[in-house]
């Protein structure tokens, strides 16, 4: 595979102004060189199983993939709950990003596979220190299986 094509980060956000603060603090402290923004979850499935516009590519897993929830076409939860019934995305991390804080929606996130479920800080500053803290534990500190 051409090293071009590889991508630490698959980041699935439909809001513009989350993911530029997303991908900017993530930048800012240098956890992530190649981030790779998609903002629906049908793109998020087809650029992960090669469908669609992507069929026939074969992207390297992610180091990590960051997942909302509310998104455009396909869900994040049906987006966490095709890619854990596949055995080749049985040890991608998937952190939930997003702005919902309903019970409901942490508990179905684990029950389906997630490894972190996080909501998004409202105040600016402390949004960019929760992505620098995803970010050095889940790119930098954690180690994954090859």
């Amino acid at each position: 595979m051409d090293t071009n094509d590889y991508i630490e980060v698959l980041y699935v956000e439909d809001r513009p102004e989350d993911a530029e603060l997303t991908i900017r603090s993530l930048k800012e402290h240098n956890l992530v060189n190649r981030i790779k923004l998609i903002e629906d979850g049908q793109e998020a499935l087809d650029y992960l199983f090669g469908e669609g516009k992507y069929k026939g590519h074969k992207p390297e897993l992610p180091k990590l993939l960051l997942l909302d929830l509310k998104l455009p076409k396909v869900s994040g939860l049906e987006v966490l709950e095709r890619i854990r019934s596949d055995e080749k995305f049985k040890h991608l991390p998937v952190v939930v990003l997003t702005s919902s804080n309903e019970h409901v929606d942490i508990e179905k996130a684990y029950k389906l596979g997630a490894n972190s479920y996080i909501v998004k800080p409202v105040e600016f500053t402390n949004f960019a220190k929760a992505i620098k803290q995803v970010g050095l534990y889940w790119l930098v500190l954690n180690r994954a299986p090859k």
